[in-house]
């Protein structure tokens, strides 16, 4: 085990998944030589070289429609956005082009590609760098969406993403890419996509939340238990496809349930959950 960030965490992640896989790359703004805006690409360019760590132009349409093709080859593209905000401008490659190109062509096709992008709000940042789009397109058949609250999760899960066959958008809380934790070094590490995590054990009532809010969630779960309320949290990891099961189990014990998320309450992943 090693501790690290979460931005360190999701190098490791690709950067053991390169290793693994030739067909695995990394394309998007400043990924190269700089490491990202973010820090998620730190090392790998002059680890990987050019033609496996491509910078890109201001063009999200341009190079997240390049992922898809790749991926119809049978690359393995990780596209990384600066910030999910502009995921607007790639939509129509991610919804009606790499979520129906399975279907469209009866299963003969995967699209196994991965979008990455930093989500929310916290850092001070413009509002056109502050949304979270998760529930848009987990509405659309096709597409899975992830969002890791820890690092080792950050790891495992962006590992799992890597080597689905089906396309990933996989959203990281900005405020959150400098919170450390312990990450397993096993290259062999990965945490499954569509398990839900119970992160704190409680009877009287649950709390269904993701990404940075988990950890809001818990600081209020502390809170309570001095007031004698024993709150469950569940982190879903991934929204899409969603573990219902664990969240109807938790519910079962504790009769209450309260959604915790940060993004608009209509047609968002709490009313699902609701």
């Amino acid at each position: 085990m090693s501790k690290m960030s979460i931005s360190e965490a999701i190098v490791m992640a690709q950067r053991e998944e390169m290793l693994r896989d030739k067909n695995v790359y990394i394309m998007g703004l400043d990924v190269g030589p700089y490491g990202g805006a973010f820090g998620c690409t730190k090392g790998l360019w002059k680890e990987f070289g050019r033609e496996r760590v491509m910078d890109m132009p201001i063009a999200e349409a341009g190079y997240v429609g390049t992922a898809v093709g790749s991926a119809a080859t049978g690359m393995r593209p990780i596209a990384e956005l600066q910030f999910s905000d502009w995921i607007t401008i790639a939509s129509d490659q991610l919804v009606n082009q790499a979520a129906n190109m399975r279907y469209t062509f009866g299963g003969s096709l995967s699209i196994p590609m991965v979008l990455r992008a930093p989500v929310g709000g916290g850092i001070s940042a413009a509002s056109q760098h502050s949304h979270m789009f998760e529930s848009w397109f987990a509405f659309v058949p096709g597409l899975k969406v992830v969002l890791p609250a820890t690092p080792a999760d950050a790891k495992g899960l962006l590992k799992s993403a890597i080597r689905d066959n089906n396309p990933v958008i996989f959203f990281e809380h900005k405020d959150i890419y400098d919170m450390t934790g312990e990450v397993p070094d096993d290259p062999d590490y990965t945490v499954p996509l569509g398990k839900a995590n119970v992160v704190r054990e409680g009877k009287d009532v649950t709390i269904v939340t993701y990404s940075k809010m988990v950890h809001v969630s818990l600081k209020a779960a502390a809170i309570l238990a001095k007031e004698g309320i024993d709150v469950e949290v569940v982190d879903l990891r991934t929204i899409k496809p969603m573990d219902t099961e664990t969240i109807l189990n938790s519910v079962k014990k504790t009769n209450r349930l309260v959604c915790a998320q940060e993004v608009w309450l209509t047609c968002s992943v709490a009313s699902e959950v609701a």
